[in-house]
């Protein structure tokens, strides 16, 4: 999934990507080397394109699209490397359209049209000139896509207020000399201005700062997915073909992790400029938004990853991607030159952090006001809602979400409402307007759909009982010696009479001691491959045969156990699904799954509570912690991304993509680095056993519980990227 979530996005994409194909954009980025001109060969072909009109107004010549539709366009130039003044010239034409007045008059069509470049000076760190009454002079910095024939976009200060000129080539005092730009597919010139005059026709009226930044953060990170996709795509296509030591280097488990780490990079960096073109498109319009959060966010995140991936990508191809002949290096300048141009990662995550202890926050939705009959579906859930609320906290509670079908809506009738993922999306919101939040059944919400789907006839005695919490499952998978590799269990099943006898060891279980029922997988054909023989039970956790023992975890606690099958009986009847056939059952992902979008806070709690943290330990200004805290901010938001484009991805009826593999593996170490950071902030009082002492140690089995971290990037390089199997 790139940026787009359209079909007219993936289509334009689909078209840039084709003509970059015949047209060669990285062999004119090489000519730039010794001439600054040669992105002219093709401009006006990137025009044709649309890129320089589509986020402009229909009255200047522009398409009137939005600006998420602009930034899918430029996630695939940058992509193919199409060198010139684009992003400079498409963040101007936009800003002046936006501004309006004199300036949007006499330059709008011509920005639209391509006719006119222009250079940016943004100066998000820099000094700004200062004004000395109606002139200003002296040197204002580098102009990113500054060009000799170009016009230039500045910020100058006057009676201690930001204004933004627009100077057309030729303006008098105006002096535009050509650098050597670090990024050889970019253009940047040194602006000098000699007593230029600030006149109505050259300044953007009621443009400020922070637009300026923020839709400059945003078109970047745009153009940092393309490089995502550009270097991901590179290694993995080399890790196929590559042979060393006799075999493909993809089939390495270090190439895999290198690979999946990327995969998981390029896809935050697309969620974090979509989201920011989104936010974008909605400060053009109203001016009321989130951008300040949505392109920190971007600012504070998103270069760093594609920076990290064209180093990745260069180390995957070797020696041949150190050469100036590969164009990987291209690549790897156009991301840290795009961090240099915005100011640099650290500023942002200062930026977020300080807005984040403000009370700014993202809120993330999906508009489901388009889709047929959501009123009426709205209406009636509504009032399913409020029988809900009317029910007494507790097991009267419990009984009537199991009962309205709210609990598990996805879940087919009479148990759930086999909610469409739209329908789903409007009962969350509805629990959440209403302030009631689902009760926790943990394994048994993989049980429930679990029996649905292979044992139906068990369903009356089990689904709505444990949807009511009455009863409570656990799940006997693991062994000793078959922890991430399920399918080597040696728990065996013996056919008997009326029934099967189990005999094995399970370990790392939870509630085992607290359960009623339980999922158990055995062996019951020794001598088939290990991912055949093993058949699914569903197991009554007070049968004589089973004995539990916990396991004391590095916290203190002992929440896991281990769990001993002594000729264990088990009737006939929960042998569910086709004997021998067990792991598929246990693999299976359903294909009506739950969607949700997390709901709360887009930080999450763990992220809200540091920031009390921070307060409580005096550290709320200074700067090294609140870079810190920036970095976490952006990892959270950019999480709930993932999870909001899942969601939209399931409301167009497309299965989970890349992002949910992705927000597994992201999310974990999230966690793990949120509780590392908030026990730092306790500061000397940690040397005590702290809460948050105890969740730092136990965040640590979020990265092997359920597959360990390097099992998942293995399958992620091989399910998703199609790397070879070692």
């Amino acid at each position: 999934m790139t940026i787009a979530t359209s079909k007219d996005q993936t289509d334009i994409q689909s078209s840039i990507r084709a003509w970059a194909k015949s047209a060669d954009p990285v062999a004119t980025t090489r000519a730039q080397e010794t001439d600054a001109e040669a992105w002219r060969a093709h401009w006006q072909q990137v025009v044709d394109l649309g890129l320089t009109s589509v986020a402009i107004s229909e009255a200047r010549g522009g398409a009137d699209a939005e600006v998420v539709d602009l930034a899918c366009m430029l996630e695939e130039t940058s992509a193919a490397l199409v060198p010139g003044p684009l992003l400079s010239s498409t963040l101007a034409g936009v800003l002046v359209d936006h501004s309006g007045g004199a300036v949007a008059d006499a330059h709008g069509e011509a920005l639209a049209a391509g006719e006119l470049q222009a250079g940016v000076v943004l100066a998000i760190r820099g000094e700004v000139l200062e004004a000395s009454g109606d002139t200003v002079s002296g040197d204002a910095g580098i102009a990113l896509g500054g060009t000799a024939g170009g016009a230039v976009l500045l910020p100058v200060r006057r009676d201690g207020e930001t204004a933004w000129l627009f100077l057309a080539p030729g303006t008098e005092g105006l002096s535009v000399e050509p650098g050597t730009p670090f990024d050889i597919s970019a253009n940047s010139a040194r602006v000098r201005l000699d007593s230029v005059r600030m006149t109505p026709d050259n300044t953007l009226a009621g443009l400020s700062s922070a637009l300026v930044h923020h839709l400059a953060v945003t078109l970047a990170a745009a153009e940092l997915a393309g490089i995502g996709d550009y270097t991901l795509r590179t290694a993995v296509e080399y890790a196929k073909i590559r042979e060393q030591f006799g075999k493909t280097i993809g089939s390495f488990q270090s190439i895999k992790h290198l690979a999946a780490n990327m995969l998981c990079r390029t896809e935050e960096i697309r969620a974090l400029a979509w989201d920011a073109a989104v936010a974008a498109g909605e400060a053009l319009q109203s001016g009321d938004n989130e951008l300040d959060i949505s392109a920190a966010t971007a600012g504070a995140l998103a270069a760093d990853l594609a920076v990290r991936n064209a180093q990745d990508c260069i180390q995957i191809l070797g020696g041949i991607g150190y050469t100036f002949e590969h164009e990987a290096h291209f690549y790897l300048r156009k991301a840290a030159g795009l961090r240099q141009a915005i100011g640099g990662s650290s500023h942002w995550r200062r930026e977020l952090a300080g807005r984040t202890l403000a009370g700014r926050r993202r809120h993330l939705t999906i508009d489901l006001s388009e889709i047929e009959g959501i009123d009426d579906t709205r209406a009636e859930v509504r009032k399913l809602v409020a029988d809900v609320a009317a029910a007494p906290e507790g097991e009267a509670r419990r009984r009537a979400f199991a009962d309205t079908g709210l609990f598990m809506p996805h879940l087919p009738e009479p148990y759930g409402r086999g909610a469409s993922a739209a329908e789903q999306l409007v009962i969350d919101e509805e629990l959440a307007a209403a302030d009631i939040a689902r009760h926790d059944i943990t394994i048994g919400g993989w049980a429930v759909p679990t029996i649905l789907s292979a044992a139906p006839q068990h369903a009356e005695q089990f689904v709505r009982p444990t949807m009511a919490g009455d009863l409570k499952w656990c799940q006997l998978f693991s062994e000793p010696g078959a922890g991430s590799d399920l399918a080597a269990l040696t728990t065996k099943a013996e056919k008997v009479e009326g029934g099967w006898k189990i005999n094995g060891q399970k370990v790392w279980t939870s509630l085992a001691r607290e359960a009623d029922w339980a999922m158990c997988l055995a062996r019951t054909d020794g001598d088939a491959p290990k991912h055949k023989g093993i058949s699914y039970f569903l197991v009554d956790m007070k049968s004589e045969g089973i004995s539990t023992s916990p396991l004391r975890e590095i916290t203190g606690e002992a929440l896991f156990n281990e769990v001993y099958l002594e000729d264990l009986f088990v009737p006939e009847e929960y042998q569910i699904g086709e004997v021998n056939e067990g792991w598929k059952i246990a693999r299976t992902t359903l294909a009506n799954e739950r969607v949700a979008m997390g709901g709360g806070s887009s930080l999450g709690d763990s992220v809200e509570e540091l920031l009390g943290l921070m307060r409580d330990a005096g550290l709320d200004e200074d700067p090294v912690t609140l870079d810190a805290l920036g970095r976490h901010v952006a990892d959270a938001v950019a999480g709930s991304l993932l999870d909001l484009r899942t969601a939209i991805r399931s409301l167009e009826g497309n299965g989970p993509g890349a992002e949910s593999a992705v927000r597994k593996i992201v999310g974990v170490r999230h966690r793990q680095d949120v509780a590392e950071f908030a026990y730092e902030l306790v500061g000397e009082a940690g040397f005590d056993f702290t809460e948050q002492g105890r969740k730092f140690l136990m965040v640590r089995c979020l990265s092997i519980a359920g597959g360990t971290e390097q099992v998942l990037l293995n399958v992620a390089g091989e399910r998703i990227l199609g790397l070879p199997r070692g």
